[in-house]
């Protein structure tokens, strides 16, 4: 017998797991969240929201406060210098982050994980248990029984759960137990974060910067009030380095007043993706999934699109209205993405190495070291937003449009808004203020220029919601004046009829195809 039963145990209280929490909350399932740490991470972590995950966070309503914490929007820009007290020798901005983009209704931000997590807690009321270990997983027929251990007390207890969410990082306890091996180049090599307080307003405040790259090290604002973290290899003798005096050297004797060191935290950069998403009914996500290196602020982002890809599916097994196979579409859609990303990634560390390379080959020869250097990538910014706006999934979970060649996935510097089944649905002005993205939620959405001829079509026991486009936006998205576009509750398009329904039950045909249902 459990001592506790719910629908979904989610294991790991980062930024995946909380928004996994949340959106699960939103579509009515009982979850449950353990996490091994007895709080949130007080480190900054991850230091960029991307326009999709902010997509994400405007739907569950927690947008603006993300915004209201972060850093201005100038701040979306990253800045290479030889010092942190030199000119720039090169700098570019982060598209989708510095200013706002015609491709989405939402900006990116630059804030720290330590800033979002709070946010994150509160926008859901489902348990969370801090301080609570995951010690055992044992597979039953039609659920999965968890072994957690309270560090406080040593208590013991199990929870029955019809599903298991793993979001617990690259080290992951949950993928170790599956005996889930990885793929990829693995350990990149350790990496140490030093938080301090310093006064740096002399070189910085105007010149604002998400990121400084320097000889010395990463340097990064914490938060518009004030603070810093500096990055760096971890030396050999880690636990008897002097933080403050090698810090202070990495400053420079220009520094005004002493840097104080508040907090350092030691952590091994890895690359890698899980060889399976999916064991029987535990599901892996975000870093326990793909350990996604950290250049260009890929991780976290695609960790939060895999839960916003699986949540809507287990809710629909969970309440009925999709069957077991849909689940089965989570990995066939997000596998490819994470091993994209990380490559994507891998190449981003690799391009930012080419600029310090080439300037110590410039410093290293006696040459006059110019006043800009050249970046070796394009002005949108490590191929962010093809990457990121232009996953294209292929699944049993989306109908091909036979009409239309196929995309490629979520590859190229650019973005192009298309209105194919499998992509993000573009965003469209509905009405002033109003997005078509901002028309997805907890059901599905039919988008059509003519709502007439698809108001006899049945839809139950989906939820469905029906709105009008625009006449203007029809041929973008492909559509004659009585065609549809039949939106996934994770903003994807799951089918497109050009013009009128061909039948009938058309609608109903194509619900139950892509839950995989065996509703009649």
């Amino acid at each position: 017998m459990a001592d506790a039963e719910v629908a979904v145990l989610i294991v790991g209280g980062g930024p995946v797991g909380l928004t996994a929490r949340a959106l699960l909350e939103r579509w009515g399932v009982r979850a449950l969240l353990v996490e091994k740490h007895g709080e949130l991470s007080p480190f900054p972590r991850a230091r960029l929201v991307n326009v999709r995950s902010m997509e994400i966070y405007r739907g569950l309503g927690i947008g603006a406060e993300i915004t209201a914490g972060a850093f201005a929007p100038e701040y979306g820009r990253i800045r290479f210098r030889d010092t942190l007290q030199d000119r720039d020798f090169a700098t570019a901005a982060m598209v989708g982050i510095n200013a706002p983009v015609p491709e989405s209704p939402v900006i990116g931000t630059v804030t720290s994980q330590d800033r979002l997590e709070p946010l994150l807690l509160a926008a859901a009321d489902a348990p969370v248990r801090f301080g609570v270990e995951l010690i055992g997983l044992v597979e039953e027929p039609g659920s999965v029984v968890a072994s957690v251990l309270d560090r406080k007390n040593g208590e013991e207890t199990r929870v029955r759960a019809r599903y298991v969410l793993a979001a617990d990082g690259a080290n992951s306890t949950v993928r170790q137990r599956l005996g889930i091996g990885t793929t990829g180049p693995g350990e990149l090599g350790g990496f140490t974060t030093v938080v301090f307080d310093a006064d740096l307003s002399r070189w910085c405040a105007h010149q604002p910067a998400g990121v400084y790259f320097t000889a010395h090290g990463l340097f990064a604002p914490l938060y518009p009030e004030g603070g810093w973290a500096w990055f760096v290899p971890t030396p050999e003798d880690a636990a008897h380095t002097d933080w403050s005096g090698l810090l202070s050297r990495a400053l420079g004797p220009g520094a005004d007043g002493r840097a104080d060191v508040l907090r350092v935290q030691h952590w091994v950069m890895n690359a890698s993706v899980a060889e399976r998403f999916r064991h029987g009914r535990i599901l892996l996500t975000g870093d326990a999934a793909h350990a996604i290196p950290i250049v260009g602020g890929l991780g976290m982002n695609t960790g939060v699109a895999d839960v916003h890809n699986l949540c809507w599916k287990l809710a629909g097994v969970l309440h009925g209205w999709a069957g077991p196979g849909l689940l089965e579409t989570y990995e066939t859609e997000r596998h490819p993405v994470a091993h994209e990303t990380l490559r994507q990634a891998v190449s981003n560390a690799q391009l930012m190495m080419q600029v310090q390379d080439r300037r110590r080959d410039q410093l290293r020869t006696g040459e006059s070291a110019p006043a800009r250097m050249e970046l070796p990538w394009s002005e949108r910014y490590f191929a962010q937003l093809g990457l990121v706006l232009g996953v294209s999934y292929r699944s049993d979970a989306v109908l091909a449009d036979h009409t239309a060649p196929p995309e490629p996935s979520g590859t190229g510097t650019d973005y192009v808004p298309t209105a194919d089944p499998g992509r993000r649905m573009p965003h469209l002005w509905l009405a002033p203020g109003r997005s078509t993205l901002d028309a997805f939620g907890e059901w599905f959405t039919l988008l059509t220029p003519d709502p007439t001829p698809w108001e006899q079509q049945a839809a139950a026991p989906w939820p469905l919601r029906v709105e009008t486009l625009p006449d203007e936006h029809a041929e973008l998205c492909g559509l004659r004046s009585h065609g549809a576009l039949l939106i996934r509750p994770d903003g994807h398009i799951g089918a497109r009829w050009r013009d009128r329904p061909p039948g009938d039950s058309s609608l109903h045909d194509a619900l139950t195809s892509l839950t995989c249902s065996a509703l009649a």
